[in-house]
């Protein structure tokens, strides 16, 4: 942790937020003399309270530790250029248009690999009624089953959850090109270009 640089972020970060270092302090229970010591990288603020900081600022605790924002490059949000996550803890899903820290349950996410699907994990895609109808004879029990459908293209993303017990039976709006993307909960992301 350079001091420094952690002090020029608590500063930066406590008067964009129009805060008093004496409004700080109270916010953690210490003295404003310490905010501002902080502030001058005469010291670093203690471990513990890290993370009351990092909340009373709006900013990640490794970003403290680190002393600055890190702004990723604009990619303009292409959609086909999604990352997916899905916490194994509690199976949420989560999506961003670039790289990104992510975490659910305390842990920090990877964003999911996607491969080429094999025979089992095909999907059968068909055009019909002016919809993509797609099914598939994929298991879907508790431990096993596809947990969404994602179809991509340049600007749209539409998202359809799935549920173990149900069988795979999804429409998805005609778009003549796109990414299809589903994830299989044992075997991991997939991807097909229609």
């Amino acid at each position: 942790m350079d001091q420094v640089k952690t002090g020029r972020l608590i500063r930066t970060m406590r008067t964009k937020l129009g805060l008093t270092q004496l409004a700080l302090a109270e916010q953690l229970g210490v003295s404003d003399k310490a905010v501002s010591k902080w502030e001058r990288g005469g010291g670093a603020p203690d471990i513990s309270l890290l993370p009351s900081l990092s909340q009373a600022l709006g900013v990640d605790t490794e970003a403290l530790l680190r002393g600055d924002l890190e702004e990723n490059d604009m990619t303009n949000g292409n959609m086909k250029k999604m990352r997916f996550y899905r916490c194994p803890a509690c199976s949420n899903l989560l999506f961003s248009t670039d790289d990104a820290d992510v975490t659910c349950c305390g842990a920090k996410l990877t964003n999911l690999v996607m491969h080429k699907p094999d025979e089992e994990n095909a999907l059968q895609i068909e055009h019909s009624d002016g919809e993509w109808y797609i099914t598939a004879p994929h298991e879907m029990h508790r431990e096993h089953y596809i947990s969404f459908v994602a179809f991509l293209t340049g600007d749209t993303m539409i998202v359809k959850k799935q549920y173990p017990e149900w069988g795979l039976d999804v429409r998805l709006p005609y778009i003549r090109h796109g990414m299809l993307l589903w994830y299989c909960t044992r075997d991991g992301l997939f991807y097909q270009n229609i």
